[in-house]
């Protein structure tokens, strides 16, 4: 998002996750949400015993498979097991790896040859890599693979923008609220749709708003100033997790995380250098690698490492029959933001691999609904700057120019080809939006008509809705956004949507949703139809 940030001036809990949710708060204990600044030691810390006071989260679930996450807070094995039961009767064990320092403690183990469509709970155990014998106390958590029929239906919801433009977790409106919001409609999955934390935006003590009132932020060492270091990029992945909300949320819904600019520095690109006074690295590769290590540090990843070093961002979960999520990266392979006005560019901002692999991938799909979780809209004009784009509509609404010809090229193959049931989910701009896109409106006619919704911030400022770009004849069905820049999250509610695949019909119902449990929009989708 081309915002600058501050610098330092209705459904029930479902039944049988209250012990899995108890399980998690328990470990959890010592970063309960008063306590403002760095987390004190848990109790079971006293004892020498290895301790997950961060919680657990688990992610990109399939059909059979998931990943499962833990960070300790000492050298330890991380030991998984699994039950179709909370009581872990005939459990399975999984033998995790071994967490230190060079992953700061966390750790990641692939659970695989799972039951479909099951509610599967999991218990973490850290165990002394010494002394298997001493462990610290079983963290529990809980998802449901996907199912290998249709008939049982998926339901998803999406967001992003997580502490931005200086609004950090603030005890006095109950932390990162939305959070607690999205984990009652118990989905499925979370599709986290980029700028997952703001390790370029430093949080201040207090803010005072333009009413008078003052917002307070828990504060942190890694939190007081833009992260260039490793350790800096590591504990602003760590700071949403002293959020009670967070760790709850985590411990029931799997995530399917991408990531944009923030998590490194605001509208990067590859071989960028940086004039930013803040920064003494102004080689953003630097910090991307950085920042990319920390992020597979600290989301469970398919196609990530431990590193981060290598492996990629962009990558397909399946969700069985009804839905494929195909992951984009929009960031590490895109070209230098400019006017956006060549007439001819091949790297776009996806690149030329990752636009064939794009390609190869849905032509495979056999699901009935394609989601392109895009970390940047599509037809909005984002800036960087006076002059420069940041993301692919460049404010010219005539034939494609600059990055739209890459994306005039992906509608022309997926209508060719016959694509049918393409959406487009984003996030960044923080506000919410419904966009239909219609060749009969647009400078470029050669694509089937499709639709692009619009979700977030779940925790950043709000800012007013950006200019449509007509290239592809967007037509914004429905828009809320505040009227001003950086509206905090006490001032104005925060945004996140929802998807409702349903087995019977196979109608993609989307809802947007806003904190507080209102639904702002609502639209169903017909399967099987190549544009709609």
């Amino acid at each position: 998002m081309s915002q600058t940030p501050l610098s330092s001036s209705s459904c029930g809990q479902p039944p049988g996750r209250r012990s899995v949710l108890r399980g998690s708060l328990a470990a959890s204990a010592a970063l309960a949400l008063p306590t403002v600044g760095a987390a004190a030691a848990p109790a079971q810390a006293l004892s020498g015993r290895p301790g997950a006071a961060w919680g657990v989260q688990a992610g990109d679930v399939s059909t059979n498979s998931g990943l499962v996450w833990v960070r300790s807070d000492r050298p330890a094995r991380m030991i998984v097991e699994t039950s179709a039961t909370e009581s872990f009767r005939n459990a399975r064990r999984w033998h995790g790896p071994l967490l230190g320092p060079g992953t700061d403690f966390t750790g990641t183990t692939p659970l695989r040859g799972l039951p479909a469509g099951e509610q599967i709970h999991y218990r973490v155990t850290l165990a002394d890599p010494d002394d298997h014998r001493r462990t610290g106390e079983p963290v529990l958590g809980t998802f449901r693979t996907a199912p290998a029929r249709r008939r049982s239906g998926v339901r998803f919801l999406w967001s992003g923008d997580v502490v931005g433009q200086g609004w950090g977790i603030n005890p006095d409106i109950g932390g990162l609220y939305a959070y607690e919001d999205m984990r009652r409609l118990d989905p499925d999955f979370f599709l986290c749709s980029g700028d997952s934390i703001y390790a370029d935006g430093p949080l201040s003590p207090t803010v005072t708003l333009p009413d008078g009132r003052v917002w307070r932020n828990v504060t942190t060492e890694e939190k007081s100033k833009v992260a260039e270091t490793l350790a800096e990029y590591r504990g602003n992945f760590r700071y949403p997790l002293l959020d009670e909300n967070v760790r709850r949320f985590n411990a029931q819904v799997p995530t399917i995380a991408q990531w944009d600019d923030h998590e490194v520095v605001n509208n990067w690109y590859p071989g960028e250098i940086l004039t930013d006074a803040r920064y003494t690295v102004k080689d953003v590769d630097t910090l991307a690698a950085r920042a990319r290590r920390a992020f597979s540090e600290y989301y469970p990843v398919s196609t990530l490492p431990a590193t981060g070093e290598e492996g990629r961002m962009h990558r397909v979960v399946r969700h069985g029959p009804l839905l494929d999520v195909f992951v984009l990266d929009m960031r590490s392979h895109r070209n230098a933001n400019s006017p956006g006005r060549q007439a001819d560019d091949t790297t776009g901002i996806l690149g030329a691999e990752q636009l064939a692999w794009l390609k190869r991938e849905l032509s495979r799909s056999r699901a009935v609904w394609k989601v392109l979780a895009a970390d940047m809209p599509l037809g909005l004009v984002v800036p960087d700057g006076a002059t420069d784009i940041e993301a692919i509509a460049q404010g010219d609404p005539g034939a494609p120019l600059g990055r739209e010809l890459q994306i005039a090229e992906l509608l022309r193959f997926v209508k060719h080809r016959r694509i049918t049931g393409t959406v487009w989910l984003t996030a960044d701009v923080h506000y919410t939006s419904a966009q239909h896109y219609d060749p009969s409106r647009a400078a470029f006619k050669d694509f089937a008509p499709f639709w692009e919704f619009v979700s977030g911030p779940l925790a950043a400022g709000g800012f007013p809705a950006n200019a449509l770009d007509g290239t592809f004849g967007p037509d914004r069905v429905f828009v809320k956004a505040p009227t001003r820049a950086n509206v905090s999250p006490m001032e104005t509610p925060q945004y996140f949507g929802e998807v409702d695949i349903d087995g019977g019909s196979g109608e993609m119902t989307v809802r947007l949703r806003a904190t507080g449990g209102e639904v702002l929009f609502t639209k169903v989708l017909q399967p099987g139809r190549v544009g709609q």
